[in-house]
Order: C-alpha cells, then sequence, then structure tokens
C-alpha cells in the first residue's frame, strides 16, 4: 500500500531513463513518457500541495475552546497536633482537606501547615535531639557490612535535613534517610527541619510562610500599615531666662524604630508614663549605655563633642515622655518613630498635660557639668551635675513670709472645691525645693474631682518656699489644686496656692467633701 503515490510515479522514469540505446532510438517516445511521469510525480507528491494553500488550515472558528475546569476548595484546618518534642524547640502541624469532584482540578496550595512550639527548656545534660536520633543506629549493623559503630552528628554533609551520622573514631559519615521534624538545620541555625527542608519561622509563628515584621512591628504586611513621625523639636527656653526641664514629645505605646538625638550641651531626659525618669531626673546625669524601660532595650550614647541619642527597637508597651534639660539655647532635637497606622492613642487626651515636672523654672547650673566617673556600684550610677544656685528661700531668712493662713469654714470648702481643677486624695512622697517654689511628688489615692486627666503620681507645685500650706512627707492630705500653662506653653502643671485647701485626710473630711461637691454647678468641658 505504500508504493502508490509519489514513489509509483517515480518508478517508471527511473527505469526508463537507465538504458542509454533505448533513448536514442525512440527519442519523442521518450520525451513523452517522461514527462507523463514526471506530471504524475508531481501530481502525486505534490498534490496536496495545492490543497493545502487554497484551503490553508482549518479556520480557529472550527477549534472549540478548551473548558476551563473548576478548582476545588481547600476545607478548614483542623486542629493542631502535640508538639514534636518534650522540650526545647518543635513543631506542630495540621492538616486540611481539599474538597473537589472528579473533574475539578486540586487545590493550590499546602495540605498540611507547620508551627514552632517553643518549650520549657531541656534539662542540663540532655542529649540534643539529632544527637539522640544519632544515637538509635548505635551497635546496629548498617547495609553492606556487618560492622558495627556508635554514631554522632554530623553537619558536612549537603544536605542538613538528611540523618548524617559520623562513625566514631573513624573518617567516614552515614545517612540514615531524613531527620525528625523539627530538628535544628544546624547547631545554631535558627531554621527548623520539615519533611527534609530547612524551612525559616515567619513572625506569625508558621514554618515557611515568610512573614515578617515591618518597619512598625506588625508581622506581615507592607509599610502601607505604617505611620512615621519624624519632626524637629526647636522650642527655646522660657523667656524669664531660667533654664531647666522643658517637654519635647510623648512617645506612644507601640511605637518602633525609635531614635531621638541631640546635638549640643543640653542632657536629653526620659520619663515613663507613671513619671518615673529613666535618664537625667532629678538634675542627675546618667552614664551612657543600654536601659530596661517600657518593655524594650534602650541604649544611650553621648559623644565628648555633646552629641546625644537614644535608640530603642520597641515595641513599646507604655507612653515615653522625652524632655530635654536646657544648659545653653535649643538647637534642634530631632526624633522618629514607626506606629501602626490606625494604632490606638493613649488616654492622655490634653495635647500639653503629661505626667511629668512640667517646664523649666529653676536657675541654670554655675558652669557646664564636666564630671569624672565616680567609684563603680551595683545598679545604675549617676554623675551628678554641678550644685545649682541654692534655692531661694531668702524670703524666709528675711522674715517676711509671715503666718499660713488655710482656709476654713463650709462656704470655702464649697468654693475651692468648685473652683478647682482638680480636687485628690493624695499621699507626699518627697518634696523639693526648686528656685522659689516648692515642688511635691505626691500618690494620688481617691480622685474626686478632675477636669484633666490624672495618673498616679503626679508633682504638685506651690509657688512659695515658705512652707505654705504645711504638709509633710508620709502623710495624707485632701488637695485642691487648679492646672497652669503659662503663655508659652513651656509650663503645664498642677498648682497648689499658697493659700489653696489642703487638709489632712480623714473619714470625716472624706464626708465634707463629698458634701461640698453637690453644691457645684455642672463642671465646665476643659
Amino acid at each position: 500500500m505504500a508504493v502508490p503515490g509519489s514513489r509509483g510515479g517515480l518508478a517508471p522514469r527511473a527505469h526508463l531513463g537507465g538504458p542509454h540505446g533505448a533513448g536514442h532510438r525512440w527519442p519523442w517516445r521518450v520525451l513523452l513518457l517522461a514527462w507523463l511521469s514526471l506530471g504524475c510525480g508531481i501530481g502525486t507528491v505534490q498534490g496536496s500541495a495545492p490543497e493545502v494553500l487554497v484551503q490553508g488550515p482549518e479556520p480557529p472558528a472550527r477549534a472549540r475552546p478548551r473548558r476551563q475546569l473548576a478548582r476545588g476548595a481547600w476545607g478548614p484546618w483542623g486542629p493542631w497536633s502535640a508538639c514534636s518534642s518534650s522540650c526545647g524547640d518543635g513543631v506542630a502541624f495540621r492538616a486540611r482537606r481539599c474538597l473537589r469532584s472528579p473533574p475539578e482540578e486540586p487545590c493550590t496550595g499546602d495540605p498540611r501547615q507547620y508551627r514552632l512550639c517553643q518549650l520549657q527548656g531541656c534539662p542540663g545534660g540532655s542529649v540534643p535531639f539529632r544527637a539522640m536520633q544519632c544515637s538509635l543506629y548505635d551497635d546496629k549493623p548498617i547495609p553492606g557490612t556487618q560492622a558495627r559503630y556508635r554514631w554522632v552528628p554530623f553537619y558536612g554533609a549537603p544536605n542538613a535535613c538528611d540523618l548524617n551520622c559520623l562513625a566514631v573514631g573513624h573518617n567516614f559519615y552515614y545517612t540514615f534517610g531524613r531527620v525528625l521534624d523539627g530538628t535544628r538545620c544546624g547547631p545554631d541555625s535558627p531554621e527548623l527541619c520539615v519533611g527534609g527542608r530547612c524551612l525559616s519561622v515567619g513572625c506569625d509563628g508558621i514554618l515557611g510562610s515568610g512573614a515578617r515584621p515591618h518597619a512598625c512591628g506588625r508581622c506581615g504586611g507592607g509599610q502601607d500599615g505604617c505611620l512615621v513621625v519624624h519632626r524637629l523639636f526647636q522650642g527655646t527656653e522660657p523667656p524669664s531666662g531660667y533654664f531647666g526641664y522643658m517637654n519635647v514629645t510623648k512617645i506612644p505605646a507601640g511605637a518602633t524604630n525609635i531614635r531621638v538625638t541631640d546635638k549640643s550641651r543640653n542632657y536629653l531626659a526620659l520619663m515613663t508614663s507613671d513619671g518615673r525618669y529613666v535618664l537625667n531626673g532629678d538634675w542627675s546625669i546618667a552614664w551612657p549605655g543600654p536601659y530596661e524601660v517600657a518593655g524594650t532595650r534602650l541604649l544611650y550614647a553621648r559623644s565628648p563633642d555633646g552629641t546625644e541619642s537614644l535608640e530603642a527597637a520597641g515595641p513599646t508597651d507604655e507612653d515615653l515622655h522625652v524632655l530635654v534639660l536646657l544648659q545653653e539655647p535649643n538647637p534642634g532635637i530631632e526624633y522618629e518613630f514607626w506606629l501602626p497606622r490606625g494604632h490606638p492613642q493613649p488616654a492622655d487626651t490634653s495635647p500639653l498635660r503629661q505626667p511629668q515636672p512640667r517646664g523649666a523654672g529653676s536657675p541654670p547650673p554655675a558652669e557646664p557639668p564636666a564630671p569624672t566617673p565616680p567609684p563603680r556600684t551595683q545598679g545604675h550610677t549617676t554623675e551628678p551635675l554641678p550644685p545649682r544656685t541654692p534655692p531661694g528661700r531668702s524670703g524666709a531668712a528675711a522674715g517676711r513670709c509671715g503666718r499660713c493662713r488655710p482656709p476654713k469654714g463650709r462656704s470655702q470648702r464649697i468654693r475651692h472645691f468648685c473652683q478647682s481643677d482638680f480636687v485628690f486624695r493624695a499621699r507626699i512622697l518627697a518634696q523639693r525645693s526648686v528656685g522659689q517654689e516648692m515642688r511635691y511628688e505626691v500618690q494620688v489615692q481617691t480622685p474626686y474631682r478632675h477636669r484633666f486627666p490624672l495618673v498616679p503620681r503626679e508633682y504638685v507645685w506651690v509657688p512659695d518656699a515658705c512652707g505654705c500650706p504645711s504638709l509633710l512627707e508620709g502623710r495624707e492630705y485632701l488637695l485642691m489644686a487648679r492646672r497652669h500653662v503659662n503663655y508659652e506653653h513651656t509650663l503645664n502643671r498642677i498648682l497648689l496656692q499658697r493659700d489653696g485647701y489642703a487638709r489632712p485626710w480623714s473619714p470625716h473630711e472624706d464626708r465634707l467633701v463629698r458634701e461640698a461637691a453637690r453644691h457645684c454647678a455642672r463642671p465646665r468641658p476643659p
């Protein structure tokens, strides 16, 4: 059946062209037969060519498009398995099923998911996980030989997730299949072996997820979910010419990548949300170094040229207040931190009031501090600033203080209560003379009235150096005070006037002040 066609048409031509004599005897017949044979051959070999050229390939319209098959859907994840290890690091897994009918495509993705489970540390002297797996083959014959060996882990093989064990006392290793899931890829590797592969742990705890924390600390996502705060504080000292502490900014809880820089002879100070100084508070300068604050590690650096910096990775677990202890005009303090977009802000709703000694009201040190390192002691040491101008009690020395005149009577109690911004029961923790004022550190016990936020520990300022009203450390008082913010907004503090209401607290005083509250009109909004 293969003879007809092109090859059958060419056979007579090959056969007729062979004898030489016949071509001379009948030239016309030979030419005729050759022409017929050639014509037949062309028609047979290329006969299909005109058909192809004329008709061409089958039009695309006739081709039926392949129907896109539906893809199966994953069912819910099952529960997590028990951890692969009883102590230290291990892995747990969970599985899901692909729900599909026979014509549907398989699901995309992995049917299993692994996560890191970190248990309590293994007891001292415990055998490492990989070494334990190698020891299972001690004194057992290996394929191809009856020799028996003792085995220890070998980490120089190409695949770190194979159980490669070195024969003790010999220079060869043997591979006993794969290591168990949850085995470290190397002695100091953070990666774990799962299914024969080294997988790193994402910030979501899932092995191989590739999730990484972005700049503001949240796991996964891009930088679009972050808000960066980058500003330059250029506030100057109060017009009175006094130097002292000045607020710079508040760093909210949850902040990350914190950096504060100052290039001057001034000193950066840091305070927690409860009014406790962490750095350079109360006119004492701390040594540079690491500090633990607000759930993160803070690095305080200071160079000989006066440049200071505060750096912390975060995230912080409470608000931090940055201040500056002014020694010279402020050239500018640069600060930067990151927050998750939409991060809830702290409850302190006042843009001015912060739980710290507010503003500057003390004379500057006599000269720039040039401290020498004190002897080493346990805990954080401080280097004292040169003594300030002695606290002014010149009025007392000259006999100009006079007698204290505390308010008395029901009408005075009601008037002070209704006109005060803060009414609270407080324990006096400490007192200090600052310039011509007294500063009391108090612990707020019971707030009766506060038109602005109160924190558990506050500073109460009395613009008088004569000891009026008389407040003793360790005692509890009922205080009625006002909020004081000066024109330059460099002072924002709780102020108790010299003739303000300050009475020792007692249950009887508690009843009287609660009765006074009923005589006030509705408080004005702050």
